[in-house]
């Protein structure tokens, strides 16, 4: 493959910015040390994914900023977790900035430089942690590299994407992507050139060719770039599309080898990958990418909650977590109820009661569960993704910090009570969250204990053990409107003392009456 000459390559490195004197901090895998650390250390602990243009506006042009999030940072460390996942922040011709035209700024509309770096200061001395969505899959249709490209064909960036003539083709489109895209035109035609560029998820997101060492050469020293800069970490996006399907091998190594590169800045640095897909499909990345999300878990506790019928949930995630140790024992199950491509629970479950033992279960699985924002408060939203990604309410109207980016069909003051209502309110849903939250910070069962189910015969209850080392407890979930009693076995009597329960809980001598859509955590 051709490479960029020395003068192309200076246009695409900005010299460094190194930062001096700064406080290093310390975290690791709990799975990859011998001594582990305290209940809820990052990134074990709980994270939070925020869509920064809905967040909070911080400047009052009606569109969410970093002046605002940094405002709401105590918010995110009274709710108890650790880590901050941000959706795409670098310039875009998109609201929501995947299609990336320059990876080393700042979206105008967030602000500049200068306030991410302070919101990332301000971050880390409330001990939350940033990890930002890098999209190295494809740029932007308008990234200098594609401009580049089609301006002149001889050009080194023209091999920084995929061509290839009609004749070569077998189809311009095809029947099915997969879940993450409905794009069925892959090939895409350019004035002038007699080749076609592949976009697996619109024309206007050309994906790059990871055979060129030019390409990957570019994408690893971006990644350092923002290590430098702070950030503790990187969500990739479209991870399993790097390479195509058959390819699969390929985009294993491509991981791997990203790996050792951001590790070569930050030891500790977390990759969280979206392979959206089966866990048999999934679960080969994990060496390159020690932390994938979960969507087969997730979809499980949907379907559980939707249905009344939990019976095989647990036992489906300990099949997922051994999956997963047939190729190592080194990872983060990052689990999560939907995120920003997904309709929002509120939305699936249309029930309050139902949302509550939906986050129970997340809350309580082994892994380091992602809230999307406003999940907390019980925010709805319905594709298409723009609907799914209104504005947060943090207080009724009149609300200065409200971001107006949209003027939302779904997540209103008549549909939703704001943050600063529900903080008043004990039995609110986000007092839900906060109090689970917190009592999972403080068990290390909760945190690093494995999942043992428990087999019982009434399936609208979902039960297991949490064990780590001193710390065990038994996790029981009413997935039904019903109420349920629970007999003791010789496997459980030994748990009688109820730690947490959210629900109408009625002890028996050797039973415990569990009310529709109830929760408990019990220890010895």
């Amino acid at each position: 493959m051709s490479k960029p000459n020395n003068t192309i390559m200076q246009l695409d490195k900005i010299s460094r910015f190194f930062i001096t004197g700064v406080l290093i901090f310390i975290f690791s895998f709990g799975c990859t040390k011998t001594e582990e650390p305290e209940p809820s250390t990052w990134p074990n602990s709980v994270n939070y994914e925020i869509f920064v243009r809905a967040f909070a506006d911080g400047d009052g042009d009606g569109i969410g900023d970093f002046k605002g999030l940094t405002a709401k940072l105590d918010y995110v460390e009274d709710l108890g977790v650790q880590g901050i996942w941000l959706m795409p922040i670098h310039p875009s011709p998109s609201y929501h900035q995947y299609d990336v035209v320059d990876y080393r700024g700042i979206h105008p509309d967030y602000g500049t430089m200068e306030d991410f770096e302070h919101f990332l200061s301000e971050a880390h001395k409330r001990g939350i942690h940033v990890v930002i969505d890098l999209v190295i899959n494809h740029s932007a249709r308008d990234h200098p590299w594609f401009q580049a490209a089609i301006s002149d064909t001889d050009s080194p960036y023209f091999d920084f994407y995929i061509w290839e003539t009609e004749e070569n083709i077998e189809s311009l489109t095809v029947e099915y992507t997969g879940p993450d895209s409905d794009n069925v035109r892959v090939w895409n035609a350019v004035e002038g050139i007699d080749s076609y560029y592949y976009a697996y998820f619109w024309a206007g997101m050309p994906d790059l060719n990871y055979d060129n060492p030019a390409v990957r050469d570019s994408m690893y020293a971006i990644g350092k770039y923002w290590l430098e800069k702070g950030v503790d970490g990187f969500r990739l996006d479209a991870a399993k599309h790097i390479y195509p399907d058959h390819r699969a091998e390929d985009a294993h190594a491509f991981w791997e080898e990203f790996r050792g590169e951001m590790e070569s800045v930050n030891p500790n640095v977390l990759l969280v990958g979206e392979v959206w897909a089966s866990t048999e499909v999934v679960k080969p990345f994990l060496k390159g990418l020690p932390s994938l999300f979960n969507f087969d878990l997730g979809y499980a506790i949907m379907d559980a909650v939707q249905s009344g019928n939990g019976g095989e949930l647990a036992h489906r995630h300990a099949s997922i977590l051994n999956e997963y140790e047939s190729v190592t024992d080194q990872f983060i199950d990052a689990t999560f109820l939907t995120n920003h491509d997904q309709n929002r629970v509120m939305s699936v479950l249309d029930d309050e009661q139902k949302a509550r033992v939906a986050a129970s279960i997340l809350l309580t699985l082994p892994g380091s569960p992602y809230i999307y924002y406003g999940e907390e408060i019980g925010m709805y939203g319905s594709k298409p993704d723009p609907n799914i990604r209104e504005p947060m309410l943090w207080t009724p109207e009149p609300d200065s910090l409200r971001s107006r980016w949209r003027e939302p069909r779904y997540s209103t003051d008549e549909t939703v009570r704001a943050v600063s209502v529900q903080l008043e309110d004990q039995q609110s849903l986000l007092n839900h969250y906060k109090s689970l939250i917190s009592v999972r910070n403080e068990h290390p069962a909760l945190t690093f204990g494995k999942i043992d189910p428990v087999k019982y015969p009434n399936e609208k209850l979902i039960v297991f053990k949490r064990t780590h080392e001193s710390d065990s407890l038994l996790i029981i979930h009413n997935v039904s409107e019903d109420s349920v009693t629970f007999d003791f076995s010789e496997e459980t009597s030994a748990f009688k003392t109820i730690l947490w329960e959210q629900g109408n809980i009625q002890k028996e001598p050797n039973a415990i009456v569990i009310s529709g859509y109830s929760s408990l955590i019990l220890t010895q």
